[in-house]
């Protein structure tokens, strides 16, 4: 085995992850276009309306004008090396989203100066929470008809609930947007058109402008003072220099209680330099963020995993794409170091894989690299057994990181092939599309003998279909989407089974009593033991439970998974001469599908959160619309000058809706739809 590779000095320092987040059209995708551009990647800037963007380099991306997968490159600002991941805006894609904040260390969130906080910016928002992600907020299009900085940054503090912090204002709004002010340096900045931006002049303050930034720079250093114990001496003292407000605006960054504001117009070219020193500056470096948490996969021992190349090996895979016929897998190296063709063990599925080749990603382009350093984000061609979510480590210090939470899919459709020749490469054709979208679910209907794709989305399944048939020329028929639905019960019940039967030589008995009644909505199932268990063998407790929760996975109304549902075990009956863990899974089987029967079961469907932005003059149209859908009205208020209508409605009725909304308000209405849970509408 040849030396260990020594990583550059201090490029943990210098080295930053970082995503895009935001709701659809908010401009993250123009706003990483002018990041590649002015950090010297790319020497030409691609606009989203153009299907020119660098970053959108799928064609479906590309034919729509939105994010549909992440993308992840590289760039150089200043000292500092940016890994720089776009993320899709679109519901239906948000898994993509949760697996990249998965592995960042921070994050900028993009918010429409018109728009505002929108339904897919909270979620992407509690989801970089969740995983205690530093951020900082860019309030895009300034330049747009109706941009109102102030209203979006008190947006920002009252729906995300968060302590926002001004660092860059804008010079005018919307069409009188001309410049923005660093309350830090108290310039003013202007941005020159003919070089698309990349020169810009720091002037001084009229004296307007100067009243006008002393209020927000007031704001910004009351704020900091508030945060920050040294810094509010320095304040008091009247001695606050430059370096303590970066300082300070670091520290509260890198501790959550803070998130920096900045503004511009991606689009304009404006304001985006600033954002990329405040990346460098104020954002964690892979040193900074807390040690990642794992565990031994045979004790279960808790494992802290050291940032950097000095530990062992552990890295988590958080994206796999087909590219070519050939699989990559995207992971994020935490500690030690990976190098092209050297042999690893994936940890959670037990199998030695092969690195052949490590890969730095620009888009759709790639950058070959011998080795990758605790801290980077990479990937790697050649791993067989890697799926998304996998901890990569070594066997002689194996660790298994936390995993990528699950998310159920909400819609289906059925496929069939047009011949037998095509069947064979349409299950192919799905296995590989199933490797990259861990959302999908396949499927096959015993009965017609369809194969079932079941996604997060009306727009999930509609990309897919249109990659299988541009990708690899198989062309399956397409049946009306399908609602996946959930059961439950709505009574409490209790029964016995019983299983006594010769099964080949052999005679099992068991006896079951269990008790099964409902939980509060979204709270799971529970299988435990009211009775005890200490003097029964070990294996016919577990085949107990694995009887029940085998149940659990088709109810007795349809079939479906059941969900939110207590079932304990009250009961058991031994017969010594025949007694087996066979007869007792059986038994269990049986009591929990007569209970389930005289519990009240019933039909959970997906229902769908609604938000509908339109001109006043229609609100009657939107919810008359919504009334002839089933929905239930939650709350309406003003936003940007339009009536915004919040609503849940179920998802079996809303096939079709965006096209019935766009007649009905002659195309002047926007509508967000997303996921809210499995439920019975009353």
């Amino acid at each position: 085995m040849g030396k260990k590779p020594v990583a550059p000095k201090n490029y943990l320092q210098a080295l930053r992850n970082i995503g895009i987040i935001a709701h659809i059209d908010a401009g993250k995708t123009t706003l990483t276009e002018r990041i590649l551009y002015y950090s010297g990647k790319i020497h030409r800037l691609g606009e989203v309306h153009d299907g020119t963007a660098t970053m959108d380099f799928m064609p479906e991306e590309q034919e729509r004008g939105i994010t549909i997968g992440s993308a992840c490159t590289t760039c150089l600002w200043n000292d500092s090396t940016i890994n720089l991941i776009d993320t899709p805006g679109h519901v239906d894609f948000t898994i993509e989203v949760e697996r990249c904040l998965r592995v960042l260390d921070g994050a900028v969130g993009v918010f429409c100066a018109v728009g505002g906080v929108e339904p897919q910016s909270e979620t992407v928002w509690r989801q970089s929470n969740k995983y205690h992600v530093p951020k900082l907020a860019f309030i895009n299009k300034m330049d747009r008809l109706g941009a109102d900085f102030e209203a979006v940054f008190t947006a920002i503090r009252d729906k995300l609930k968060v302590i926002p912090l001004p660092m860059v204002i804008p010079v005018g709004e919307g069409q009188d947007f001309s410049a923005v002010i660093d309350l830090v340096a108290m310039k003013k900045l202007v941005f020159d058109p003919a070089s698309k931006g990349e020169q810009y002049v720091a002037l001084d303050l009229s004296e307007d402008e100067q009243a006008y930034a002393e209020l927000w720079r007031e704001r910004m250093l009351e704020t900091l003072a508030d945060a920050d114990e040294e810094f509010m001496d320095s304040y008091l003292g009247g001695g606050v220099t430059e370096e303590d407000v970066h300082r300070a605006v670091r520290k509260a960054t890198l501790s959550l209680a803070l998130v920096p504001v900045y503004s511009g117009s991606a689009l304009k070219n404006t304001g985006i330099q600033l954002l990329l020193d405040a990346v460098c500056r104020y954002l964690p470096n892979p040193e900074e963020v807390p040690p990642q948490q794992g565990v031994h996969p045979q004790d279960k021992a808790k494992v802290e995993v050291a940032p950097g190349p000095g530990g062992d090996l552990a890295a988590l895979a958080f994206k796999v794409s087909m590219d070519s016929g050939h699989t990559l897998v995207l992971m994020r190296v935490y500690s030690g170091v990976l190098q092209a063709g050297e042999t690893v063990y994936n940890v959670t599925r037990d199998k030695d894989e092969r690195i052949a080749r490590l890969f730095r990603l620009h888009a759709g382009r790639r950058e070959k690299v011998e080795q990758a350093f605790g801290g980077e984000i990479v990937a790697a061609s050649g791993m067989k057994f890697s799926r998304t979510g996998d901890t990569i480590a070594t066997r002689e210090a194996p660790v298994v990181l936390e995993n990528i939470e699950a998310y159920k899919p909400v819609i289906s459709l059925a496929l069939e092939p047009h011949n037998a020749a095509e069947s064979d490469k349409l299950v192919d054709v799905l296995d590989k599309v199933l490797l990259e979208d861990p959302t999908l679910t396949v499927e096959r209907n015993e009965e017609t003998d369809q194969l079932v794709i079941s996604g997060m989305g009306e727009l999930h399944l509609e990309v897919v279909l249109e990659r299988i048939r541009r990708e690899y020329g198989v062309e399956p028929r397409v049946g009306k989407p399908q609602v996946v639905y959930q059961e439950t019960v709505r009574g409490q019940a209790s029964a016995d089974g019983e299983f006594h039967r010769e099964l080949g030589d052999e005679e099992h008995y068991g006896h079951v009593s269990v008790a099964v009644s409902p939980l509060p909505r979204s709270s799971g199932c529970q299988v435990l033991f009211e009775m005890d268990i200490t003097d029964w063998p070990a294996n016919w407790i577990q085949a107990v439970t694995d009887g029940l929760e085998d149940s659990l996975q088709s109810g007795v109304l349809k079939g479906y998974p059941l969900q939110d549902v207590r079932i304990a075990v009250t009961g058991m009956r031994r017969e010594n001469a025949s007694s087996s863990a066979v007869g007792y899974h059986m038994a269990a089987v049986a009591a929990m599908k007569e209970a389930l029967a005289a519990a009240k079961p019933t039909l959970m469907e997906p229902l769908m959160a609604v938000e509908i932005g339109v001109p006043d003059e229609f609100v009657g149209e939107v919810i008359s619309l919504l009334g002839a859908k089933g929905a239930k009205i939650d709350n309406m208020f003003d936003r940007a000058g339009q009536k915004v209508v919040q609503a849940l409605a179920p998802l079996r009725r809303l096939f079709g809706f965006s096209t019935e909304l766009r007649s009905a308000t002659q195309g002047r209405a926007g509508v967000m739809m997303k996921f809210s849970r499995f439920d019975v509408l009353e």
